[in-house]
């Protein structure tokens, strides 16, 4: 009996330490039961949950899935980039003289921009023109003048040749005729042919020296030319409308032949450039009208598509498209731009408005009123307005769905209130009804009423 004892307060020791041995374990079950049955609670009947009611959600107003005529549209993303952006050199060498402009000058086409020195060029023009005076001179042109035509038989040179090759001609006929009637020996008519031969080389090379300073006259008068457009070169002008985004060189600095200036860029109209996916590249055509927006600016620019990729990016899998954007002077270039692509218009669709649409990890629902409860419904959405979103399945034309529903759940009660301004034909409303319940009728009286 001792180990048995002994056995008992070992035990309410492992289970209890600290406790007095002499406390029972009899003892200990009891007050263990005592307390479970103390923190139980009788469960709630079926009868008490269902007396209690679905909770309320508060009150909303509805609005009716409409069919409107809406416009189908790409939204993409992308940039305005200047139409042209030019970086413009210097096509001569030389010390840079002047610069007109900065960054940000907005400059006409044909306005001057930079000056090289033209010291050296307004020398080189007086040489080339000196020369091309002396070439004039050599064929018998007056010194000044812009046409190099010349009579290459009428110079002077070739007809003193010629006049010698007729005398010597005639003198070889007339000494042939006395020879042959034995008057003059054969030794004079050898002489007199080889008189002829001179003289008929002698024109020859008369005719190739006149060729040859007209020829140097061609050349020394294209030589003018170029110095005459080296020395117009030394200014450095606009090509087209538009605005210095780059300042890259200074005055005094000298510079050698393509060295950049400045760069310059045409800011009317603005280029956008989007991409659209593979899926929807056969939709875009050349001509269809942009919508562009940008951030933090509540304006929407519009533009024309102007130009189509002819090919699909391998990697993104992408058409690269652009259109041209009037920039109406409030336009940058390098801006983030939206764009909206519309590809066809005017075509009936579902619609809702976008504030009763709720999205939450990808999954887009509305709620609908039945029976003065709100049920969750699905839906899939397709294009989107400013204040409509465009319902592609899950609905209904004629269905009602709540507005603004915020945190409203299913099953929970739903008080609808009439919206201002809009007729009760357009919108579905919750009555009250003779006995004091709601009905969901778009506006029409209650069935069995």
């Amino acid at each position: 009996m001792k180990w048995k004892r002994f056995l008992a307060v070992d035990a309410s020791r492992r289970i209890l330490p600290g406790l007095n041995p002499s406390i029972s374990i009899a003892t200990l079950l009891g007050l263990a039961i005592a307390l479970a049955g103390g923190c139980s609670r009788p469960p709630e009947t079926k009868a008490s949950q269902a007396s209690a009611g679905p909770a309320d959600g508060g009150t909303y107003e509805v609005a009716r899935v409409e069919l409107r005529t809406v416009e189908r549209t790409i939204t993409t993303t992308g940039s305005l980039l200047p139409l042209d952006r030019t970086p413009l050199s210097v096509i001569v060498p030389g010390r840079l003289s002047t610069i007109a402009v900065d960054l940000g000058s907005f400059v006409r086409q044909g306005e001057p921009i930079a000056q090289v020195d033209d010291s050296d060029y307004r020398l080189r023009v007086k040489q080339s023109e000196a020369a091309m005076w002396q070439a004039r001179a050599q064929v018998g042109l007056p010194l000044e003048g812009d046409e190099d035509i010349v009579d290459v038989e009428g110079s002077s040179t070739v007809q003193e040749a010629k006049a010698v090759l007729g005398e010597a001609r005639a003198n070889r006929e007339r000494i042939e005729a006395l020879s042959d009637e034995g008057i003059l020996s054969a030794s004079e008519l050898e002489t007199a042919t080889a008189a002829f031969k001179v003289a008929s080389s002698r024109y020859a090379e008369a005719l190739e020296q006149a060729r040859t300073r007209v020829a140097q006259l061609q050349q020394r008068r294209a030589e003018y030319r170029i110095a005459q457009k080296q020395l117009a070169d030394t200014l450095i002008v606009a090509p087209y409308d538009g605005a210095v985004q780059e300042r890259l060189a200074n005055v005094g600095e000298y510079l050698a032949v393509g060295a950049p200036v400045v760069t310059f860029v045409r800011t009317d109209p603005l280029r956008l450039r989007v991409e659209v996916s593979e899926r929807e590249a056969p939709r875009v055509k050349i001509g269809q009208p942009v919508r562009v927006t940008l951030e933090g600016d509540t304006n929407v620019y519009f533009g024309a598509v102007k130009r189509l990729s002819p090919a699909i990016v391998e990697g993104s899998r992408t058409m690269v498209v652009e259109a041209d954007v009037p920039s109406q002077g409030r336009l940058r270039p390098g801006t983030f731009a939206r764009a909206g692509i519309v590809t066809t218009g005017d075509v009936p669709a579902l619609t809702m408005p976008s504030e009763a649409l709720v999205t939450f990890a990808g999954i887009e629902k509305v709620f609908v009123v039945q029976d003065g409860l709100a049920v969750e419904k699905r839906v899939t959405t397709g294009d989107r307005g400013p204040d409509w979103v465009e319902v592609v399945a899950g609905l209904k034309q004629g269905e009602t769905v709540v507005r603004l529903p915020g945190s409203l759940q299913t099953g929970q009660k739903v008080t609808v209130l009439p919206v201002k301004g809009e007729d009760l034909t357009r919108e579905a409303r919750v009555v009250p009804g003779e006995g004091g319940t709601n009905a969901v009728n778009g506006g029409r009286a209650p069935a069995g009423s």
